[in-house]
């Protein structure tokens, strides 16, 4: 323990020197998420030296962790006990950290039927641009008295704090799970999934592309297979592998160059009317579209439907990523920053061009 009150007390000098100074910090882990955001330039500062797990009470369904700590590595220790992160987030690369994964604040299929990132986290403790050591929430699961002040790192992108220890609720690893699939555009099988949804079935991961929906159930064997009798869909064999194409974007869907658009709207949302190769999941919450089409047109018509669009790989990055935030969003984006950090020194620009 004394070596890692070492490293929190050097990465405190590190933060102070750099706020005095006004010296600008990249704050990484892995570099896995890299791409996401925009463009920003600062001294390299590695939290990859402040790994390993802190804590981890299988019966309570809560671990810690400090945010250097290998994704693989955390999974590994929760597979030993039946155990998984909820959210199932997405690694994308090898090196991927528990930090950079909370401050990207990704999750996986699995995020509409199980919660996202930031509903399982129930404590961090970060350094902020005055170089202070903070922790807010807690580690276990009521521990929510007072404002949520912990989860505002969750995709945050770091330019709050440096996050250095997260809590987080854990989840048991169902039982079984299966995966049809359902020939059907995609105007059908937006209102199917949002038919399903309102039904007892234990869905876990809808996915429609190229003419075909895909959808995972988990749960019990009893569960599932009633589930299954119940869909009647065509039983696809290699569902894990699907799955983790979709999460780890290594599905064919993901596999070029061209801009990537990740847009957020109503479940029940019609098809935007968007040149481009589309792939939709979360129950049609989340859409992603892969076309050349100008930001301003996206972010119109993504508005219209009651959502908001981010250029999530490619393009431009040293123009807006993600969506342009309303004068209310955007004071408390502001004020925010201010609070945490006054001297603008973590990640300058990441999320937005004025943060």
């Amino acid at each position: 323990m004394s070596t890692d009150n070492n490293i929190d007390k050097e990465l405190c000098l590190v933060v102070k020197q750099a706020a005095a100074e006004g010296t600008p910090l990249r704050l990484h882990g892995g570099d896995t998420k890299s791409f996401y955001g925009r463009a920003s330039d600062g001294q390299p500062l590695d939290l990859r030296g402040h790994s390993g797990i802190v804590n981890y009470e299988p019966s309570e369904l809560v671990i810690t962790a400090r945010a250097g700590t290998l994704l693989v590595d955390l999974e590994s220790s929760l597979a030993e006990q039946g155990q998984m992160l909820g959210f199932e987030p997405p690694h994308l690369g090898a090196g991927a950290t528990l930090g950079g994964t909370i401050a990207c604040g990704l999750s996986g299929p699995r995020r509409p039927y199980a919660g996202a990132a930031r509903d399982f986290v129930l404590g961090v403790r970060i350094i902020n641009g005055r170089g202070e050591l903070l922790r807010f929430g807690g580690q276990v699961m009521k521990n929510v008295a007072g404002y949520d002040i912990s989860r505002l790192s969750v995709g945050a992108l770091g330019t709050l704090g440096a996050i250095v220890e997260v809590s987080l609720k854990v989840l048991p690893v169902p039982v079984r799970e299966a995966t049809m699939r359902f020939a059907m555009p995609a105007d059908q099988a937006i209102r199917q999934m949002n038919e399903w949804a309102g039904q007892p079935i234990p869905i876990s991961g809808t996915c429609h592309h190229d003419g075909v929906l895909y959808v995972r159930v988990s749960g019990s064997a009893a569960g599932v297979d009633a589930a299954i009798a119940r869909l009647d869909g065509e039983m696809v064999d290699e569902g894990a592998a699907l799955w983790h194409g979709i999460r780890e974007h290594s599905h064919a869907f993901f596999a070029d160059d061209q801009p990537q658009w990740r847009i957020s709207v109503p479940q029940a949302a019609a098809p935007l009317s968007l040149d481009g190769d589309w792939l939709i999941e979360w129950g049609g919450a989340q859409r992603w579209l892969k076309t050349e089409a100008p930001a301003d047109v996206i972010r119109e018509q993504t508005e219209a439907a009651g959502g908001h669009a981010t250029l999530f790989r490619g393009g431009d990055r040293t123009q807006e990523v993600f969506h342009p935030l309303r004068p209310l969003l955007f004071n408390l984006h502001r004020n925010l920053k201010d609070a945490f950090d006054p001297q603008r020194i973590f990640n300058p620009g990441r999320l937005y061009r004025y943060l």
